[in-house]
């Protein structure tokens, strides 16, 4: 939430430029308040977990939020049941068909790395999502393949596929520290990671528009922002659970899958013991920092988003 201070008052500019949200005393005395609407587009297999994962960490502000489920509108879930859906999520046509206004937007993942964007059955809906967003949606936030395809989309930027998966917890390294989606964060930091592809920083570079705000040496860029399109993308999961990586881990295990043990995530890699959650604080800094920063830049009339 943000502060008030005067103007005037050294600490104005000093706490702006560290990227703390400050307030002047007229801004703070014109707004008005209400509930923010955040959607979260589903694209993973386990619906109800990935839904606990993200309304955790977007309930963890003092703000009032809204909460909407929504589904592709032609693919069917095969591991969420029908009635749950049913109960639950709204498809995408509905929604762009009532001209529905969301303060934010999040876009998750899939499981389809393997394939060529265009290849996804609902590529061509989805690109109707990405630039339904830009009319409708205040901010909106790509979560690894999501963001992954928002970015080629947008940007043109290609995804590679990677000789091994990036599987673990890997050191990222704070390259923005001013940015106010960074607010509160350590010089470094540890990220779960899990996926087959990535993004390569001098390609990122080459899109006019794309800011890299987190990268690591060994797995590459990780959260990237996208003003132009008011957009942020995260490429690893600051959101998974203390036992996400362990059930993927022992699933592939299990299934006779060549998996090795996720690097820097169970104490001394030691897949016997219980594994240590040590991401779990910058992740609610991460997402309350996107939700404060949509609570500011977000007009009172919904009907005003994309104008």
């Amino acid at each position: 939430m943000p502060i008030t201070l005067p103007e005037t008052l050294p600490a104005y500019d000093i706490l702006s430029n560290e990227g703390v949200m400050v307030m002047s005393p007229g801004r703070a005395a014109t707004q008005d308040i209400r509930p923010l609407r955040i959607a979260l587009l589903n694209l993973m297999p386990k619906k109800i977990q990935t839904e606990n994962q993200f309304a955790r960490l977007i309930g963890a502000t003092p703000l009032q939020i809204h909460f909407d489920l929504i589904r592709m509108t032609d693919h069917a879930a095969k591991n969420t049941a029908a009635e749950h859906m049913e109960a639950f999520y709204r498809p995408f046509a509905e929604v762009a068909a009532t001209g529905e206004k969301y303060d934010g937007l999040i876009i998750t993942g899939a499981p389809i790395e393997h394939l060529p964007f265009e290849e996804v059955t609902y590529w061509d809906e989805l690109r109707e999502v990405f630039d339904w967003t830009q009319s409708h949606v205040q901010s909106t936030f790509g979560v690894c393949w999501g963001g992954m395809a928002m970015a080629y989309h947008f940007h043109g930027v290609q995804k590679h596929m990677l000789a091994e998966k990036a599987f673990g917890c890997f050191r990222h390294r704070n390259c923005a520290p001013a940015s106010p989606y960074l607010r509160g964060f350590s010089d470094d930091l540890l990220i779960p990671v899990s996926r087959w592809t990535e993004m390569r920083q001098p390609e990122i570079d080459a899109a006019p528009g794309l800011k890299t705000l987190l990268a690591s040496d060994e797995v590459g860029p990780c959260l990237l922002e996208d003003a132009g399109h008011r957009a942020l993308y995260v490429f690893n999961h600051f959101e998974y659970d203390s036992g996400t990586l362990k059930e993927e881990y022992d699933r592939d295990a299990k299934a006779g899958k060549a998996i090795k043990v996720p690097v820097n995530y169970y104490p001394g890699d030691d897949p016997t013991k219980v594994p240590m959650n040590r991401w779990r604080s910058h992740a609610h800094l991460l997402y309350g920092n996107w939700i404060n920063d949509i609570y500011q830049s977000t007009p009172y009339d919904l009907s005003l988003i994309g104008t």
